[in-house]
């Protein structure tokens, strides 16, 4: 009787290149990780230039619409096309902070009547969402949604078109100054209109 040869010896190896070493497979994370976060840095020093750059273009006028009034004039912001870029960088630049590493970026921009309408599109069209205006009563034609708020001195509606948005949809609402109480290029904080919202609040800028 025969005794069959013995089975070749097996060589393991270090690596193959099928099977790369946890080295080389964690290089091309790392890299990805430390970009995002140089892009991050380097975000938010744009975002502290640009608004130091937007609060001293703001204007002030005092007892304006009446004595005891210091009222915080945004104009400045839209009439130089510079300035204009760069709030609406800084409010772009705040959302990708925000919401854009969990791929929760708004759907839909809603700008309030009636400054929300100056910088909402715009922001809309950087983000990729779409815009939808939410007016006084009476305003708008078709179906629509009517909700109440509270001024200084009063009540008023607001109003949108039935169907603007969409179940699901992730929102984010923009407007010039948060005084009662989003997104606001303007916070008069003596007001304390934060504290009546109850959703996350964001100001560019924040005054008084």
């Amino acid at each position: 009787m025969t005794t069959p040869p013995p089975p070749p010896a097996i060589r393991p190896t270090a690596t193959t290149t099928e099977h790369p070493s946890h080295s080389d497979r964690d290089e091309p994370l790392t890299s990805t990780i430390s970009g995002l976060t140089t892009a991050a840095t380097a975000r938010s020093a744009e975002l502290a230039r640009l608004t130091l750059d937007l609060r001293a273009s703001l204007r002030q006028f005092p007892d304006f619409p009446t004595p005891g009034v210091l009222f915080e004039d945004i104009m400045p912001l839209f009439a130089n096309v510079s300035l204009h870029e760069s709030l609406i960088r800084a409010l772009e630049i705040h959302c990708l902070q925000a919401y854009g590493a969990d791929g929760q970026l708004p759907d839909v921009v809603v700008g309030l009547d009636a400054r929300g309408f100056l910088f909402g599109p715009s922001l809309a069209l950087r983000l990729g969402a779409g815009f939808v205006p939410v007016r006084k009563k009476g305003k708008l034609p078709g179906p629509t949604v009517t909700a109440g708020y509270a001024k200084e001195y009063g009540q008023d509606l607001f109003q949108m078109q039935a169907g603007s948005i969409k179940s699901g949809q992730r929102v984010l609402i923009v407007d010039d100054i948060i005084a009662t109480g989003y997104i606001f290029i303007l916070e008069l904080d003596f007001l304390k209109g934060r504290e009546k919202l109850d959703a996350p609040v964001y100001t560019l800028l924040s005054s008084q």
